[in-house]
């Protein structure tokens, strides 16, 4: 009997510093829940991919420009990056040691472990609001994925991304003409709304058609030169 006939197989559970995080295994999909709730898994990878993509052209010419990646994920929009040889810095910010490990030596390598050993990759392990907040680094593009969207935190602190105080954070360290782009998975006229009171141009939403249900989104806003 498969994994598929039995429903989904705990690989690996863990007490994280915000709470529970869970590896399973669906069939031939591994999935992250974090609280219960479902964040991703590995049946597509098609809008992470966009994530990046759409955040690179709306940026515009720019030589080896410099991408934050908030939220490693399943490692899609990582070894996408990776995989495109303009871009001159990775970074990529997971507050979660579980997933990093997962990355590093568990099922999950098979997605990253390449982008993992490219040497313009780096991991900072630790809370993307703080980064933000603290960080004297500056980027080209931020590339957020560490929710369902602005209205579907994981954790309540997460709300403070999407509002005023923590969009200025993301202007901060922007470099003049930075995209901001924002994985949802619904869109939300209210944060396009946000986005501009907040100062940003350019602020449109890019659709990812699914299956079933409402498309996918990616937020992108343009920090002004």
């Amino acid at each position: 009997m498969t994994a598929t006939d039995t429903g989904p197989v705990v690989l690996d559970r863990r007490e994280g510093p915000y709470g529970e995080v869970v590896l399973r295994r669906h069939g031939e999909l591994l999935q992250i829940i974090a609280n219960g709730c479902f964040l991703m898994d590995t049946s597509d990878g098609r809008s992470e991919r966009l994530l990046v993509d759409a955040a690179l052209a709306a940026l515009g010419p720019r030589e080896r420009p410099s991408v934050l990646i908030g939220g490693l994920g399943v490692g899609f929009s990582l070894a996408h990056a990776a995989a495109d040889a303009r871009f001159g810095a990775i970074t990529v910010v997971e507050r979660e040691p579980a997933i990093v490990d997962w990355h590093r030596t568990g099922p999950l390598a098979a997605i990253s472990a390449e982008a993992l050993a490219d040497p313009r990759t780096r991991i900072e392990r630790g809370d993307l609001l703080a980064h933000l907040r603290e960080t004297s680094a500056t980027y080209d593009l931020l590339c957020l994925d560490i929710d369902n969207g602005p209205g579907w935190t994981v954790t309540e602190d997460n709300d403070g991304l999407y509002r005023p105080a923590g969009l200025a954070d993301c202007a901060r360290v922007l470099t003049p003409g930075g995209v901001l782009a924002v994985w949802s998975a619904q869109p939300s006229a209210d944060f396009e709304g946000t986005l501009r009171n907040a100062g940003f141009q350019q602020v449109r939403t890019e659709e990812i058609p699914v299956a079933r249900g409402v498309p996918d989104v990616v937020h992108l806003a343009v920090r002004p030169e």
